[in-house]
């Protein structure tokens, strides 16, 4: 707490400098006002900042799905799954691969709100130039039951597309009853 007081204060100088420069513009002609100052203070503090909300909005969604963990009593070791896979967007559904939950990161990257894709399938996020051997490999792996990784061609809400890495593992107590998708956007 003591390092992110630290970087606010630093920022504050840095614009309360920029303020008294302003302010001074009819007092000295002798100062450039249009001088540029570093952002070096806003760097330090946007790069903590950043790595704090996202570490604080994985926890949050690790929370979300161990409340549904328990809810459901599935044996799957979710703190494990979250810390070993990389994903930016998760995806829950029931056994039908219907949505039952989203988290914010899969907002962000697809443009679709909770709202929009609760009860829908994630076909939703495929398209015209989805391929058809990549739908049907995904429709294999997930009846083989084990958890599986691939990518996909994927679509946003806007019929943007991009390139999807899909980590998808049936979470299960005494038999699989949902499925879980981990998901990057990559390159």
């Amino acid at each position: 707490m003591k390092q992110h007081l630290e970087n606010m204060l630093c920022l504050d100088l840095f614009l309360s400098e920029k303020i008294h420069l302003s302010n001074a513009k009819s007092k000295s002609p002798d100062i450039d006002h249009n001088m540029q100052l570093p952002l070096i203070s806003w760097d330090i503090f946007s790069d903590h900042f950043f790595k704090h909300l996202n570490t604080s909005r994985k926890l949050m969604d690790l929370n979300k799905i161990k409340t549904y963990a328990k809810k459901y009593r599935w044996k799957n070791d979710i703190e494990n799954l979250f810390n070993s896979i990389d994903f930016s967007a998760i995806i829950l559904t029931d056994i039908n691969q219907k949505i039952m939950w989203v988290n914010e990161g899969f907002t962000t990257m697809t443009g679709y709100t909770k709202k929009e894709v609760l009860d829908k399938t994630p076909k939703i996020l495929q398209g015209p130039k989805t391929l058809q051997q990549s739908k049907s490999e995904l429709a294999f792996r997930i009846k083989e039951d084990k958890p599986f990784v691939t990518t996909l061609l994927n679509y946003r809400k806007n019929k943007s597309e991009y390139n999807c890495k899909v980590h998808i593992v049936p979470l299960y107590n005494e038999e699989t009853t949902h499925y879980i998708a981990l998901e990057k956007e990559v390159l």
